[in-house]
């Protein structure tokens, strides 16, 4: 019987920017071997189109995505709860691994502005699969 997969829900305010780019790394990096999960607080309307570009220019689609909205089921499915900047907002389950990403909010800056944003959530991601799946490191 196969071990069941590792869940990581990714929440940040508006589920447009920060929390789309490392469920985007997060997907693509583990293939699959991951449930991977994003949502916020107060959802906007459509994904950061600076954040859609930045992305595409690491291969990574993120043109279909929409923003959803977080619920206290998607936290009580995930192992591990990252937060962006969504502040009280998130609802906390015993038992959850929370980690707190401070990263710079994306929201109206252009395509130069994030890329960096973009860079430092690939970092985390890596190191945070390496902790989930060592065999991927």
């Amino acid at each position: 019987m196969s071990e069941p997969r590792p869940s990581v829900l990714f929440v940040c305010v508006h589920n447009a920017g920060r929390s789309q780019m490392a469920a985007a790394f997060l997907a693509h990096l583990s293939r699959g071997e991951v449930e991977v999960r994003s949502a916020g607080s107060a959802p906007a309307d459509a994904v950061n189109p600076a954040a859609v570009r930045v992305m595409a220019e690491v291969g990574i689609d993120l043109s279909a995505e929409t923003p959803k909205v977080l619920t206290a089921d998607a936290v009580r499915a995930s192992d591990v709860v990252i937060t962006m900047g969504c502040g009280d907002t998130c609802p906390v389950f015993p038992g959850k691994r929370y980690l707190d990403w401070q990263l710079d909010d994306p929201a109206g800056l252009g395509v130069e502005a994030v890329r960096p944003v973009r860079d430092e959530i690939e970092r985390r991601v890596r190191g945070l699969l390496a902790e989930l799946l060592p065999e991927h490191a």
